[in-house]
C-alpha cells in the first residue's frame, strides 16, 4: 500500500475529529441536586431564628453548621474531582438594600449556587462552589 505523497513528501495524517482527539467529558457537579438541599437546610434550620447581637457565638455557629453542612452535602454527591468552596454570611435584617456581584472564569464543568434566607430580623446567603480539578 502506497503513502500518498505532496511533492514527493509524505502528506500529514488527516486531523482526527474533535470528539476523536479529546478526552471523554468530564461530569459536572450536579447543581440540581444541591440547590433544593440548601433550600430546605436554611428554610428548616432558620425558619425559628432571630437575631441576637449579645450572642455572637451562637450566630457563629449558626454560619459555621450550615457551611459544614453544605460541603458535606456536596461530597455526598460528588466525592472526587472537585474542589469545594462554601461561604455563609448572616447579617441583621433592618430593612436595608444590599447588592452582591460575582464573576467566575471557568471550565463548563464548575458550578455556583446560591441561595438567600431571610425574616424579620436575619438576612442569610450561602454560596458554594464546585470546581473541577484536572
Amino acid at each position: 500500500m502506497s503513502t500518498p505523497r505532496l511533492n514527493g513528501v509524505p502528506a500529514p495524517s488527516p486531523a482526527l475529529p474533535r470528539s476523536a482527539a479529546s478526552s471523554p467529558p468530564r461530569p459536572k457537579f450536579p447543581s440540581d441536586q444541591l440547590r433544593p438541599y440548601v433550600r430546605t437546610l436554611l428554610t428548616k434550620t432558620l425558619s425559628g431564628a432571630a437575631w441576637d447581637p449579645l450572642d455572637k457565638p451562637r450566630m457563629s455557629g449558626i454560619s459555621k453548621d450550615i457551611s459544614e453542612r453544605v460541603k458535606s452535602r456536596m461530597i455526598e454527591l460528588e466525592p472526587r474531582g472537585f474542589k469545594y468552596i462554601v461561604t455563609t454570611t448572616l447579617t441583621e435584617n433592618l430593612g436595608q438594600a444590599g447588592r452582591a456581584d460575582m464573576s467566575c472564569h471557568w471550565e463548563d464543568t464548575d458550578v455556583a449556587v446560591q441561595e438567600m434566607y431571610s425574616n424579620d430580623t436575619i438576612i442569610f446567603v450561602c454560596v458554594a462552589f464546585a470546581v473541577r480539578v484536572f
